[in-house]
Formats: structure tokens, sequence, C-alpha cells
């Protein structure tokens, strides 16, 4: 396991624990999902740290492979440095003090060679610790983007959800528009203004029908009077044989 997966990999498994724990034990979805927004962002932070550390130690480590190579340098000079005075020292027909400064030269390119060969040594370790650090930079770019596709899909859940909420108070309102329906009411008065139309009608009908009579009672009247009228005339004597239209 690389150290990259054993970082990241520890926080993600630990982020899907919090996960399925807070879906079994959810009542309400939106509290759910702000809790959900908060554990991924502390796993995040968690990982952000560990991701430090390793950068850390990274660049620890190429300051002391800078260093190495910087020793090696100064050893080298050291070395050379002796190396011609042990020259000018055989020149000078000192030979004694021409092999101590050969010797410590010697000594220098001992110690240079020691310091090179840490540099080489931390080198595949400082090439793969910058293949983590790059992989481990990309991981976390990655789980800030999934924290905003969360959060995105967080805030369209809950806006769901409300509208969801909204449609359902609606609907209990059709419904109980349904079962206790206003309009009945307005039938049962309109019922009443019916029956008062027609008592009102049929109080008009019959009194129509007593006018009626009461003209009838004229024409009979006046029959009956040029009936009377007729017979007076006769008595006296006033018309012979046909009696006049």
């Amino acid at each position: 396991m690389t150290e990259k997966q054993s970082i990241l990999g520890r926080i993600a498994q630990l982020t899907r624990a919090n996960i399925n724990a807070l879906i079994d034990r959810a009542e309400d979805p939106q509290k759910m999902l702000d809790q959900l927004v908060r554990d991924f962002t502390n796993s995040i932070v968690e990982a952000e740290e560990a991701v430090a550390v390793t950068i850390g130690n990274l660049r620890l480590a190429e300051q002391d492979h800078a260093a190495d190579l910087e020793e090696a340098r100064d050893w080298g000079n050291k070395a050379l440095a002796a190396s011609n005075k042990a020259d000018e020292m055989r020149t000078a027909g000192n030979a004694a003090e021409a092999q101590r400064f050969d010797d410590l030269a010697k000594i220098a390119i001992t110690k240079q060679i020691a310091a090179e060969q840490e540099a080489r040594d931390a080198e595949p370790m400082i090439a793969s610790q910058n293949e983590v650090v790059d992989k481990l930079k990309t991981g976390l770019t990655q789980m800030r983007g999934k924290l905003e596709e969360l959060k995105s899909k967080r805030d369209q859940l809950v806006a769901r959800a409300k509208t969801a909420e909204a449609q359902g108070k609606v609907q209990s309102a059709i419904s109980s528009i349904n079962v206790l329906d206003p309009t009945t009411e307005i039938s049962r008065f309109e019922e009443q203004v019916r029956k008062e139309e027609a008592r009102v009608a049929g109080h008009a009908e019959l009194n129509a029908g007593s006018l009626e009579s009461q003209f009838a009672e004229l024409e009979d009247y006046g029959t009956k009077s040029e009936v009377e009228l007729r017979l007076a005339a006769l008595k006296q004597g006033r018309t012979t044989g046909q009696i006049e239209a």
C-alpha cells in the first residue's frame, strides 16, 4: 500500500463509516445532509493536515539532499586546496609537508565521496515522495470538488424537499376542500331561494285566479243586465216580432 493510499484511504474509510451511520439514523434529511457536509469538510481538513506533514517531510529530505551536495562540493574544494598545497610543498622540497597535505586531500575526498553517496541514496526516495505529494494534492483537489458537489446536491435536495412539503400541504388543503365542499352550503341556500320564489309565484297565481273570477262576475252581471233590459222592453211593447240585436 502506498503512502497516498494509506493517508487518503484511511480518511475515506472513516468518512464512509460516518456517512453510513448518518444514513442509518437519519430522521431529518436536511440535518443529515448538513452533518454529512460537516463530516466531509472535517475529513478534508484531516487529509490536508496529513498531506501537509508529507510535504513537510519531503521538503526536509530535499533540504538534506541539498546540504549533502553542498557538503560534497565543500569537501571537494578542500581536497583541491590540500592537493595544491601539497604540490607547492613538494616543489619547495618539503616532502613531509607535501605528504601531509596529500593525506588531508585524501580525507577530504573520502568525505566528499560519502556526502555524494548520501545525496545519491536520497534521490530515489525524494523522487518517489514527489510523486506521492503530487498524487496527494490531486486527491485533495478531488475531495474539495466532491465537497462542492455535495454542497450543491445538498442545496438541491433541500429545495426539492421544501417544494415537496409545500405541494403536500396544497394537496392536503385540496383534499379537505373535497371533503368539506363549501359549494354544498351555497347549493343549500340556493334551494331555499328557489322555495321562496316558488311560494311567491304560488301566491301570485292565487291572486291572478281571484282577479279573473271577479271579472267573470262582472261579465255575468253585464249579461244579466242586458237580459233584464230586453225583458222590460218586451213588456212595454216597444218591440213586435223579432228582437233587435
